[in-house]
């Protein structure tokens, strides 16, 4: 497989793609590791993991170069994507001595509960951000005593990969944690169907998910789904206008919108409306968009040829845009910050997952209003909310119908708060204190004290 530069459409490096007999002798590897895995004391290895953790942060340039080169990534944001790894798995190490049953008040012995791994685990990384969400997956997964089988995007497998020859150098033992780059119908499909694979964790579209879900289903598997969303940032009247629409275009078009947790609605009450649209106009225009290597730019390319095409389709020529920022012109996947006012809220681009730097701008009347319109998507990832006034924002919050909502900001993602979506954004939730407790078994245990 051929790794495509996204800024150049220069080939980085060529991967050889895992087989399904690769795929299964690396299941059976896995498998055969787990006992002894499971069995490391929790001390022990609570200390491969913060070992694998400094490993990381001593690799962090190169790896967020790797980043830069593989995905587009702008060089800041890969070196936060490396280092929330490193984070996220000295958070997990705290968990293996702290993963605790409970003793259960029964007549005529004792009852002790107990928190067992569930095996082996497979992993699906999307393309849009690699590196964290491989760790999401991985690194609470390890803590509790599984071995871990990852299967990075066809199109960016190359931080997993040095992530897995990290994890060896920091003392993890043979077949615990193994990188398998190739195609989801191949390496995807047979972590859903190999009956040695306990669970999977995947994030992507949703309608590979319900895939997922489905073929797991017939072997009662388990499953972490984080799926699509198409987000609402919600502004009244009594925000802060200026700082809404000065942060706006940061909550979209971070990743050059390629991201589940965009806010790709603006739903804008209507007093406000033309206030709010004269002031995003510069700050949308103002995003730099270039080399993502170098530390000016603000937004990258697009993952690939195909995903701009699949982004252009959603504005042909009439389309409903109010003002557009600027993109570099020649080799890349380049494509400009987008602002859009559709005519109505059935148009795709309100209800649709563009997963590129498309933003849609819609007024809205009175705090029922706001609510429904946020609601009215199938999905139910993230959000902010934009008000001065306490109660209100409690109120919208608790009535919006999503997992991650964010307050007069659009920080959507701490590796120690929970994580996940309602509705058709997915099952479950990554991060957060609960985490590694989702990669584990309830098993209760009485013992009688009768003579």
């Amino acid at each position: 497989m051929d790794v495509i530069n996204p800024a150049t459409e220069k080939v980085v490096r060529t991967v050889e793609p895992t087989s399904r007999q690769e795929t299964d002798a690396a299941i059976e590897r896995a498998r055969k590791a787990l006992p002894g895995w499971k069995n490391v004391a929790p001390g022990d290895r609570a200390r491969l993991l913060r070992r694998f953790a400094a490993a990381v942060d001593a690799d962090l340039e190169h790896l967020a170069a790797l980043e830069v080169a593989n995905s587009g990534h702008t060089i800041g944001n890969a070196r936060w994507e490396a280092g929330n790894v490193r984070d996220l798995l000295e958070y997990s190490a705290g968990a293996p001595e702290r993963l605790l049953g409970q003793q259960i008040p029964v007549p005529g012995g004792v009852n002790v509960t107990f928190h067992e791994p569930l095996g082996v685990v497979g992993v699906i990384v999307p393309w849009n951000f690699p590196m964290p969400i491989a760790g999401w997956g991985f690194a609470p997964a390890l803590a509790a005593g599984n071995t871990v089988v990852l299967k990075p995007a066809e199109l960016t497998p190359l931080t997993a990969l040095r992530l897995a020859e990290l994890g060896r150098e920091a003392g993890l033992p043979d077949g615990v944690f193994q990188v398998l780059p190739g195609k989801g119908s191949v390496v995807g499909q047979r972590f859903v169907t190999h009956p040695a694979v306990r669970k999977v964790v995947f994030t992507g579209s949703t309608a590979v998910g319900r895939q997922i879900m489905a073929g797991c289903a017939e072997q009662v598997k388990r499953v972490t789904l984080e799926l699509g969303g198409k987000n609402a940032n919600i502004v009244f009247a009594d925000a802060d206008i200026e700082k809404a629409a000065a942060t706006a275009p940061y909550g979209v078009f971070d990743n050059a919108g390629q991201d589940c947790c965009a806010r790709s609605r603006i739903l804008v009450q209507a007093p406000v409306y033309d206030r709010f649209m004269e002031l995003l106009e510069p700050a949308v225009r103002g995003v730099r968009v270039g080399d993502p290597a170098d530390t000016s730019s603000e937004m990258g390319p697009l993952i690939s040829a195909q995903h701009k095409e699949r982004v252009s389709a959603y504005l042909p020529d009439g389309a409903p845009v109010a003002f557009r920022g600027s993109a570099p012109e020649g080799p890349g996947f380049w494509f400009p910050p987008t602002v859009v006012t559709p005519g109505s809220l059935s148009d795709p681009l309100v209800t649709e997952e563009i997963f590129g730097p498309v933003v849609a701008v819609v007024p809205f009347t009175d705090e029922a209003d706001a609510v429904r319109l946020a609601n009215d998507t199938e999905y139910g990832l993230s959000g902010s909310i934009w008000t001065s006034d306490v109660g209100r924002a409690l109120r919208v919050s608790r009535a919006v119908e999503a997992g991650n909502l964010s307050v007069n900001s659009h920080s959507s993602v701490r590796y120690w708060t929970p994580f996940g979506g309602f509705k058709q954004s997915g099952l479950g939730r990554e991060l957060g204190p609960d985490a590694v407790r989702a990669f584990t078994e309830v098993k209760n245990v009485f013992i009688s004290t009768e003579e």
